[in-house]
């Protein structure tokens, strides 16, 4: 039954992740980004020269640059999917995936800070916007960089050296990311209702990342089915942690938030280094780069 089940996820992910990746989706997904700002800054503009009225949206496209704030949420959107088809590859790169739309959730949060900023530009007006932009930014290419050193040093070893354990370890991981995908959609939808009832986005990344930390821990118990090894248990419990980090990132105020998302970048990169140097007591062929 469980096999059953495994095969038909396998073929259900294989065909939803083809299409997603496909020339075809990034083609449309690049032109709906591009269309999408040029008509959220068309009716902005419109909205601030009262030449149309747009109801419970009025007070938002009164902004300029609401329209940035708009088009970023949307490819936010976008690499939330990616992160759910790289799960089942690795682990280790689901997290740092996760890392990654943590920094661009903190660019997309300096931008918006941008739109709290007047036409006047007087410096009463931008001061703070203007030291919350700075701050997200730095939070942003700080873990952009801290990231990017720790892709370099990873090394990825096998959960078990049997071939037949490790394929369905991969399969019952491809089962919890359709898992993850309705999670997300079902998120999604509500979003949108809330969206149109009440004229306010809830952008609902917090959600979604806590449905993540109980998938993690998910993954986590499937590993105890194959391995005991310490070393692989506790990289794979480390990056929940990392995760509920990132979590807890997302719902504190500006300063804190930006400083727990760097702590966690950190933890990662001195993880990464740990683990490589423990890995030397392991022999040759069940490591790879």
């Amino acid at each position: 039954m469980l096999n059953k089940l495994l095969t038909y996820s396998n073929t259900l992910f294989v065909n939803l992740k083809r299409l997603w990746e496909s020339k075809t989706s990034l083609y449309l997904t690049s032109v709906l980004l591009v269309t999408t700002f040029i008509i959220s800054s068309i009716l902005s503009l419109l909205t601030i020269y009262d030449k149309i009225d747009l109801g419970i949206f009025h007070e938002h496209f009164l902004n300029p640059f609401f329209s940035i704030e708009i088009v970023f949420t949307m490819l936010l959107i976008t690499e939330l999917i990616g992160l759910i088809f790289i799960l089942p590859k690795s682990v280790a790169k689901s997290v740092g995936k996760q890392f990654e739309l943590l920094s661009l959730i903190f660019l997309r949060d300096g931008f918006k800070e941008f739109s709290h900023i007047h036409t006047d530009f007087t410096w009463e007006s931008i001061k703070e916007p203007l030291l919350n932009m700075t701050i997200y930014g730095f939070g942003a290419i700080t873990i952009f960089a801290i990231i990017g050193f720790t892709y370099r040093l990873q090394r990825h070893i096998k959960l078990t050296n049997t071939e037949d354990d490790q394929d369905q370890f991969i399969r019952l991981k491809k089962l919890l990311a359709l898992f993850l995908l309705g999670a997300f959609t079902v998120v999604g939808f509500m979003d949108i209702k809330a969206l149109i009832t009440t004229g306010t986005y809830l952008h609902s990344f917090k959600t979604f990342y806590t449905v993540l930390i109980f998938s993690d821990i998910i993954i986590v118990l499937i590993a105890l089915r194959y391995t005991l090894n310490y070393y692989k248990i506790f990289r794979y419990s480390a990056f929940v942690l990392a995760t509920i980090l990132i979590r807890i990132s997302l719902s504190v105020q500006t300063y804190y938030d930006v400083i727990i998302g760097i702590v966690a970048a950190l933890f990662i990169f001195v993880l990464t280094l740990a683990y490589n140097y423990f890995l030397k007591d392991l022999p040759e062929k069940y490591t790879k780069r």
